[in-house]
């Protein structure tokens, strides 16, 4: 056996990061008060944190890109009857990946237009009527609780992994670095420094976007006339 370079740094930090900010925010939103300000921004984290991991599935190294581990038909059957061989990702795992950043991704573009009705309204909370700020709303509390469903799959599946399969997905996604067969050479490649600056530059605008950059700033109050 030997080890080689699995995943990348910016990958894991992502992943971590992300365990963070969801976090966060569930919490947050639970607390509710004041405490909704800092769900606001880690809400504005996971845009940031999803927009950097859909750029760097296509520019980072070779087991976080997305037409690496993005499984068609004949690889899921494949690995439902054993015979799939592979690093990374594995089938059902690329399909929970995908399932996490849909639904979180969704999850966060709906809260920056949603409202609580007595204090706090998501930064993009202007740009759509209060009809569809009601709407939206709704969507962002439904799916909060798909959202413990899917963590908890996670989890559990994480569990089962390792444990069970002998196939410890937490180490890799800490050190980077995995135990293979001493025939197996397949050292990532790609996400050098230029891929890191193009994904956190679409972050970073990601972020300006979703915190009302393209908006018009708001009326100014009325005049006080001091009657």
């Amino acid at each position: 056996m030997k080890f080689i370079s699995l995943w990348d740094l910016p990958t894991r930090l992502f992943h971590w990061l992300l365990v963070l900010a969801v976090s966060g925010s569930l919490i947050t939103v639970n607390l509710g008060g004041t405490w909704m300000l800092w769900h606001e921004r880690f809400g504005l984290t996971i845009v940031s944190l999803i927009s950097f991991r859909l750029v760097w599935g296509f520019v980072g190294s070779t087991y976080a890109r997305f037409p690496q581990f993005i499984p068609g038909p004949t690889r899921i059957s494949a690995y439902l009857k054993g015979d799939w061989q592979g690093l990374g990702h594995n089938p059902l795992g690329a399909l929970s990946v995908l399932a996490m950043l849909g639904l979180l991704g969704f999850q966060a573009v709906t809260g920056l237009f949603a409202t609580d009705a007595i204090a706090f309204n998501g930064p993009l909370y202007r740009a759509v009527s209060s009809d569809w700020n009601d709407t939206i709303t709704s969507w962002h509390k439904l799916t909060e609780w798909f959202i413990y469903g899917l963590i908890g799959l996670h989890i559990a599946s994480v569990v089962f992994y390792t444990l069970v399969k002998k196939n410890n997905l937490i180490t890799p996604m800490v050190s980077g670095r995995k135990q293979v067969n001493e025939s197996t050479d397949d050292q990532r490649k790609g996400g050098g420094l230029i891929a890191l600056i193009v994904a956190l530059g679409v972050a970073g605008f990601a972020v300006w976007v979703a915190n009302g950059g393209l908006l018009p700033p708001p009326p100014p109050p009325p005049p006080d006339l001091g009657w």
